[in-house]
Formats: structure tokens, sequence, C-alpha cells
């Protein structure tokens, strides 16, 4: 939401989210419940002209800047070795961690994901299941389609059970700057409503 507030395209939108990470951290039990459940967060970030997709472990980050296709999170590491902006820290911190030797390319992923909290059984499946969905209609996807996709509860998109998805956001930007933007939230807890 600060990113949305204090910036203007996608690109200052991450510097700023990366900033807050860098000063205060994350964390939090990200349930009401009395369980301590936390995970590191990650972000589809876009306006009309770009899209980059942000993701984090602890105070580290990296960055990658969607060139086209399709592109998908869900609560599993997914930047491998296209990294196009990183925290200037993160390899050195994983190297002095013997999670990385310095020799192989670096892999954000593989190196920092057992650091990684999130522990779902089914978040490998819902990031495979996303990806081919979307690129079952790569290249003509429309509201309806991407709405479809949330909804979809086999694939484990829409959550339901002990964690539950609740809420989704479908937007349209057009690249031409006289055209509106168009955002679709869903109204009820479920989006399959």
């Amino acid at each position: 939401r600060l990113g949305l507030e204090r910036a203007d395209t996608a690109e200052k939108a991450l510097s700023v989210i990366v900033d807050l990470l860098e000063k205060y951290g994350q964390g939090g039990n990200c349930m009401e419940s009395n369980m301590a459940f936390t995970y590191h967060n990650s972000f589809l970030i876009a306006d009309r002209k770009e899209a980059w997709v942000l993701e984090t472990s602890g105070k580290y980050w990296a960055a990658e800047k969607v060139e086209g296709g399709v592109r998908n999170i869900s609560n599993q590491l997914s930047i491998t070795t296209k990294i196009d902006r990183e925290h200037p820290e993160l390899k050195e911190y994983a190297k002095s961690n013997g999670w990385w030797d310095g020799e192989k390319e670096f892999d954000f992923a593989a190196t920092y994901s057992y650091v990684n909290t999130a522990r779902m059984t089914t978040s490998g499946g819902r990031y495979c299941e996303g990806y081919k969905l979307l690129n079952k209609h790569k290249g003509s996807i429309t509201c309806e389609i991407m709405m479809e996709i949330l909804r979809d509860k086999e694939s484990g998109i829409n959550m339901e059970g002990g964690f539950m998805t609740t809420g989704s956001m479908v937007s349209v930007l057009p690249q031409q700057p006289n055209l509106p933007c168009i955002h679709f939230f869903t109204g009820t807890p479920d989006p399959a409503r």
C-alpha cells in the first residue's frame, strides 16, 4: 500500500518496499489464531509500462523485471538466476552462511528457500497450477479469464480449509495513458462468490 501511495512507477514502488524492508524488517503472525506461523513476502508490482516480481527473505531480497509472457507467485520463492535488482549484501550473506559457494551461478530461490519459514505443502502445487492456467490463456487473458483462474479451487489457488484465500484483485492497466486503469476486488472473503 505504501508503494502505491509513494511511487508513480512500478520500479519506484519496488524501491519504496525494499527501503521499508531495510529500515523496519518484516514479520508478525499471519494468522489470527494463537498458532505461530510467519513467512516472508512476495510482490507482483506493475504499472502501465513494466512489471516486477519482488521476493524477500528477512531483510534480503531479489527482484526480477518481467520481460514478457506470464508470471505468478505463490508462497514460495520463484526468482532463480534472472535477478535484475538485489539487496547489496544478498550474495555475501548467503556465502557467509555456507548456503552458496560463490562459484556456481547464484540461484536466489535455491539458496534462500530453506531459510523461509513458509513450509506450506501446497505452495509448489499452487505455483505450478497457476503457471499452467496462465499459460493456457497466454496472449488472450481477459478480466473474466483472470477471475476464473483466481476462483479455481481444484488448483489450490482459491484455498479452502485451515488456510483460506480471503480476497483477490484483477487490474487492467492499459499502456495508452488516455485509457483508465480498472481494478476489480472481491467483495466477500471467498473469491469464488
